[in-house]
This record gives structure tokens, C-alpha cells and sequence, in this order.
């Protein structure tokens, strides 16, 4: 058992570490594609900042956790990663559309629309963990 635990550890740490460079990215562009900022927000306490950024993170780890559950290959992580991603943006894209206010709502604190958002961005995230195949 000690064995196979020492010989599983170097993908673990790869897997792992993949994984943590594919939630960087994914924040550092999320980030940038909102209007307001959410980390400055999130520090002065703004509540439905925290929401919506959650929301959308824990939308992307769920299909990021289903690739690193069934990917082959680091490469495979990376990919169905950029996939996840993308499918995020393009959530938060299209609740941006259907509420235009959310741009200065979110600033304001206000929580209704954050908690939609969030609930949007994990509802979309389970749905691209289950239609990731291989």
C-alpha cells in the first residue's frame, strides 16, 4: 500500500497543481471581463461580490473536478479546464445580457441579483461537468 501511495503522490501534486493554475487563470480572466472589482469589493466587505464571485468559482470547479476525476493526461485537465472556463464567462455573459443592471448592482451590494448569478454559474457548471465524456 505504501507502495502505490509513493508511486501515486507525483500525479497527485501534477493533477493538483494543474488544477490550481487552471483556477488562477480562470480568476484572473473572470476578473477582468466584470466591470468592478471584485476583490477590492469582496475586502471592503461587499457581500453580493463574495456571492457572485463564489458562485461562478464553484461553477467552474465542478467540471474542472469531473476532468481531473477521468482525464488521462495533465493535457486532458488543461483542456476540458479551457473548456470549463469559457463556459463560465459565457454564463456570466448572458446573465450580464438578461439583467444589464448587474453591473452596477453587484458595486451596490445588491445581493438578489448575485445570488441568481451564482445560482446560474453552479447550474451551468454541473451541467458542463455531466457533458464532459471521454
Amino acid at each position: 500500500m505504501l507502495t502505490h501511495f509513493m508511486t501515486a503522490l507525483p500525479a497527485f501534486f501534477a493533477y493538483f497543481g494543474v488544477a490550481i493554475a487552471l483556477i488562477a487563470v480562470f480568476l484572473l480572466v473572470y476578473v477582468n471581463v466584470t466591470p468592478y472589482a471584485e476583490g477590492a469589493l469582496i475586502r471592503a466587505g461587499n457581500v453580493a461580490a463574495a456571492i457572485s464571485l463564489s458562485g461562478s468559482l464553484f461553477g467552474f470547479v465542478l467540471p474542472v473536478a469531473n476532468a481531473i476525476a477521468h482525464s488521462d493526461t495533465l493535457a486532458d485537465l488543461a483542456a476540458w479546464g479551457g473548456v470549463a472556463g469559457i463556459v463560465q464567462i459565457l454564463a456570466y455573459l448572458a446573465v450580464r445580457f438578461g439583467f444589464p443592471q448587474l453591473n452596477t448592482d453587484i458595486p451596490a451590494g445588491k445581493v438578489a441579483p448575485a445570488i441568481f448569478l451564482a445560482v446560474v454559474s453552479v447550474s451551468v457548471g454541473l451541467i458542463n461537468a455531466a457533458c464532459m465524456s471521454y
